[in-house]
């Protein structure tokens, strides 16, 4: 068990924050200082820097073609199309400053940043998939953000080895699923929550192997029930027949009240499998990983969000990859067998050695205050130093952060080429625009733009709707922008015999997270055997917790 070290003040917020013996010897095996934020405030600085799915047309600075691209028109520095920046036609070193040692290193990076060029978008080997980010190895694929090896998927998060869902957050090796929230292996799976190899059931949470299911929670290998309850085949088709599941009204009713019935039903105190010693949400196959969220295949890990295969790492924000992350700090979007990444964005491909860079890949190392190089190593603020003169210089600049306040700490949010409201610091810590200004931080106004009124009403049932839809323009009827229905998209609802949504991707995705715990720990007791345990469930919240020993004797 960790022993608390020393209480710490936040900087930022000034809460009161731990600071256990096991961290201090890991921020010593690293020779970083301890932090000065709180766990929250940096996973919200990391988050600043990340913008995952605001998409805007823009032209390539390179060769002037249009692109969609994460940077709006208006953002300063150059952006080029992917091929043309994985390209050979430009060299980052050719962007190469001098260290400054009159100047705060930030401000250094600051410069450089607005030199070189970034890529438009984060992908990488799609098919047919422009619109995408945080994306690779996807086919036919719409508005996927954050998402690996997938086929014909549209409006998902967090989706890796899937085909044909729509609709889903947080999901892998699933087919033809519907509005699901974290489900593993799945087939015709819809509006279902944290359920494992379950098939064409409906409103599941928590269940595993199950098929022909409705409405039902914590059921393992069941096959033809109905509110936890067993029926005959022909009983459960003749329930299914009598409920309203072909119209939008219909299933937000039947969603409601799925919900307040799931409030009722014993909840084990953390999702997920397979955990030793390990605290935090949704986690499966991890050892001695405490304070992480969504994390699968993780080991001696801290303060970790959304990443797979990571060993060793603290306050990693997304990524980690088939090939993994070890040894890295204070980091976003790194990964694919990359080692000792410290203070970094977006580095990868057998990258190491690696510090205060971004967009570093494909085996370059050794680097320091670098953007943008690919297969380079001995570099600092992208001048190229023998390793001799890159092994001298080094510590100096670490000297210097030291007297300027920088070193140890992740780069400022004020600086991050993106608003706080286009990243993801948005959805996990929402603030006002008067909140971000005040902070010092960036804020983006929406284009003026008239919104049009719908040119069409939309059936209730698909079978009513005609093909002339996916030439008509709709409004969202909670935010009122106007979207549309794609030809694939239209397909996928007529097969699944499921209405065409009356709201945007972005107010229906944002209706998903809200399904999912926060990435907050509380103490509560066990409701069977009174243990305390560490749980993301609230303590006002009303559905009774237990431990895994407990929750076990309550599954049906």
């Amino acid at each position: 068990m960790e022993k608390v070290f020393q209480n710490d003040n936040c900087q930022s917020c000034g809460k009161s924050f731990e600071i256990t013996d096991r961290d201090i010897a890991f921020y010593e095996r690293i020779k970083v200082p301890k932090p000065t934020l709180c766990p929250d405030c940096r996973q919200q600085r990391r988050l600043a820097w990340r913008n995952q799915r605001s998409l805007y047309r823009r032209k390539c600075d390179a060769t002037g073609k249009e692109l969609i691209s994460i940077f709006s028109p208006d953002k300063k520095n150059p952006v080029y199309a992917n091929s043309y920046w994985y390209s050979d036609k430009w060299d980052g070193k050719s962007f190469a400053q001098d260290f400054d040692f009159n100047k705060p290193f930030f401000a250094q990076f600051a410069e450089l940043m607005e030199k070189v060029p970034q890529m438009s978008l984060a992908s990488i080997n799609n098919i047919n998939s422009d619109f995408v980010n945080q994306c690779g190895w996807c086919e036919d694929c719409y508005l996927i953000f954050e998402a690996d090896a997938n086929e014909k998927c549209m409006y998902c998060q967090n989706l890796y080895n899937s085909l044909q869902c729509l609709d889903v957050l947080n999901a892998e090796e699933c087919k033809y699923c519907y509005e699901c929230v974290t489900c593993y292996n799945c087939y015709d799976l819809r509006f279902s929550i944290g359920s494992n190899t379950c098939s064409q059931s409906w409103f599941l949470k928590d269940c595993i192997g199950c098929t022909n299911c409705f409405g039902c929670v914590n059921l393992r290998n069941k096959k033809y029930y109905y509110l936890n309850k067993q029926c005959t085949k022909e009983d459960y088709e003749k329930k299914l027949a009598s409920l309203d599941l072909l119209t939008v009204k219909g299933l937000k009713a039947l969603q409601k009240s799925f919900i307040d019935f799931v409030k009722k039903i014993p909840h084990k105190y953390i999702h997920g499998a397979n955990n030793e010693s390990s605290t935090g949400d949704y986690l499966w196959n991890t050892k001695r990983c405490n304070n992480c969220f969504e994390v699968t295949k993780g080991d001696d890990c801290k303060y970790t969000f959304n990443s797979r295969n990571v060993k060793n790492v603290y306050d990693m924000t997304v990524f980690g990859g088939n090939k993994g992350a070890d040894f890295c700090y204070e980091v976003c979007g790194v990964g694919e067998a990359v080692r000792n990444i410290f203070f970094s964005s977006d580095v990868c491909n057998s990258a190491y050695d690696i510090y205060y860079s971004m967009m570093c890949i494909n085996n370059s190392h050794n680097l320091f205050g670098c953007i943008g190089l690919k297969h380079e190593s001995y570099c600092i603020l992208n001048k190229q130093y023998s390793r001799e003169e890159y092994e001298a210089l080094f510590p100096k600049i670490v000297e210097h952060m030291k007297t300027t306040g920088e070193w140890g700490q992740f780069f400022p949010s004020n600086l991050s080429l993106f608003a706080y409201n286009e990243t993801t610091a948005q959805d996990y810590f929402p603030l006002t625009k008067e909140e971000v200004l005040r902070g010092g931080w960036k804020w983006k106004d929406e284009d003026p733009r008239d919104y049009l009124p719908a040119t069409a009403e939309v059936s209730d049932k698909i079978e009513h709707v005609s093909d002339n839809v996916i030439n008509e323009i709709l409004s969202c009827a909670e935010c009122k922008k106007n979207y549309r229905v794609s030809r694939q998209e239209l397909k996928f609802y007529r097969k699944m015999k499921l209405p065409i949504p009356l709201s945007c991707f972005n107010c229906r995705l944002q209706a998903r997270i809200k399904l999912c715990n926060p990435r907050k720990l509380y103490t509560r007791q066990c409701k069977g055997c009174s243990e305390i345990l560490q749980t993301t469930y609230a303590p006002e919240r009303p559905e009774p917790i237990y431990c895994e020993q407990c929750y076990l004797k309550e599954v049906i």
